[in-house]
């Protein structure tokens, strides 16, 4: 398990602290789980002034009263499907205090809906309710996605990044020229949408080649056991054992009339056609590095052709298929540019893997006075603070990103919302 902050760094969590929990959701897709949760544990200040509960009526932008501040941290927390049996324990280790208005007791924890999305909402619907009490509030997946992606382009400095020749670039994003993009969406398989605006979004394309065909065929030619063994494994290959090069095919020369390099993967895999070797002939790492080559170059390459059907100038890539890796970042670029003669580039996102979760959590609300959501104020000294969340997010606001990897900021709830009258304190 691991946990995530706003800024990218991994964070160790000890499962056993009781941190209380005000808001959390929850993403369940084939291969992983991601959650996203807003904890007032007891190192969730970077100011002086200790975070406290906000009980006053205060002004906020829309003209709405009656509101409370909660301080605290934004966490993100992932698990392998598979081994759900954690996520169940990780939570349970949790004081599930209150989960945005459909919490109808503080204490009672079987009357707590927590709000999910992905099919595994679905899937294990019953097993959180075994197992802990909890609801699974059904957040619709598509929607889930586009609304954290959204919320991370319009409220988070430096989230958006090019991977040209080993380095990182951050990419200013101009919120008044942001639509319409593609949103390249890599989980299991991979989800090409369309967005248009907040609200606004079609899913245009996709592939069934995706994280979860990297991490099935890895399990049956290497015998690694988890997505994070099998990336490590690629690490250490050479793709080019394997799979066939137009050098191999055109006697070390380019095929310089069509542009292709003599490097250039002619056939992945394809060696293997013509060497009488068997599986166990070849070294791991290497199956592993061609691979990770064959299912990075087929996304960029698909993700270019959708933008180019759709006239997109703007590709974005999410989903825990990439997880701020090198090799797959290069793959997936020099794709992209390849395909587009340079006029596209593939562009990341820090928090790829948590979109789903994000835009779940973004989608609490009061039920019993159809008030607006809960806001992501960003914490600053003083009194000022600014809502950052989706389409209310002024364009001066940015989440306000700690040392220690985890994001600092307030949660602004209705004071219909029943929480505890004790916060911890800084």
């Amino acid at each position: 398990m691991e946990v995530k902050g706003i800024d990218g760094k991994l964070e160790k969590s000890d499962s056993t602290s009781a941190d209380e929990i005000s808001h959390l959701s929850i993403d369940i897709g084939g291969s992983l789980i991601k959650i996203v949760y807003f904890s007032t544990n007891s190192k969730c200040s970077t100011n002086d002034e200790a975070p406290t509960l906000s009980k006053e009526r205060q002004e906020v932008p829309n003209g709405d009263l009656n509101h409370h501040i909660l301080s605290g941290r934004l966490y993100f927390v992932n698990f392998e499907t598979s081994k759900i049996e954690d996520c169940i324990k990780f939570l349970s280790s949790k004081k599930l205090q209150q989960c945005g208005a459909q919490c109808h007791h503080s204490h009672a924890v079987d009357k707590i809906k927590i709000k999910a999305t992905g099919g595994g909402a679905f899937k294990f619907a019953d097993l959180f309710k075994e197992k802990l009490g909890l609801t699974l509030d059904k957040v619709e997946e598509m929607e889930s996605v586009v609304t954290g992606a959204n919320f991370l382009l319009k409220a988070v400095n430096h989230e958006v990044y090019t991977y040209i020749g080993g380095q990182k670039e951050y990419v200013q994003i101009d919120q008044n020229d942001l639509y319409p993009y593609l949103l390249v969406n890599i989980g299991s398989g991979v989800g090409m949408i369309k967005v248009d605006g907040d609200g606004k979004f079609q899913r245009v394309s996709g592939t069934s080649v995706g994280g979860g065909t990297f991490l099935g065929l890895g399990k049956l030619l290497t015998k690694c056991q988890s997505f994070d063994e099998l990336l490590e494994l690629s690490h250490q290959g050479n793709n080019r054992v394997i799979d066939m090069l137009v050098g191999d095919i055109y006697g070390g020369l380019d095929y310089s009339k069509i542009g292709l390099a003599s490097t250039a993967i002619a056939s992945s895999f394809g060696k293997a056609i013509s060497e009488n070797k068997e599986l166990e002939d070849y070294k791991p790492e290497d199956i592993a590095r061609s691979l990770l080559r064959m299912i990075s170059n087929n996304i960029g390459q698909i993700a270019y052709l959708n933008a180019l059907r759709f006239g997109l100038k703007r590709i974005f890539l999410g989903g825990f298929f990439i997880r701020d890796h090198a090799y797959t970042m290069d793959t997936i670029s020099v794709a992209v540019d390849f395909w587009s003669k340079g006029e596209a580039k593939a562009m990341f996102l820090r928090h790829e893997g948590f979109l789903g979760a994000l835009g779940a959590f973004m989608n609490y609300k009061d039920e019993s006075t159809d008030s607006m959501p809960p806001q992501l104020v960003e914490q600053q000294p003083a009194k000022r603070s600014s809502s950052c969340i989706v389409d209310r997010i002024h364009n001066s606001t940015r989440v306000h990103e700690n040392e220690n990897g985890a994001t600092d900021c307030r949660l602004r709830v209705s004071s219909s919302f029943k929480i505890y009258d004790e916060v911890k304190r800084c």
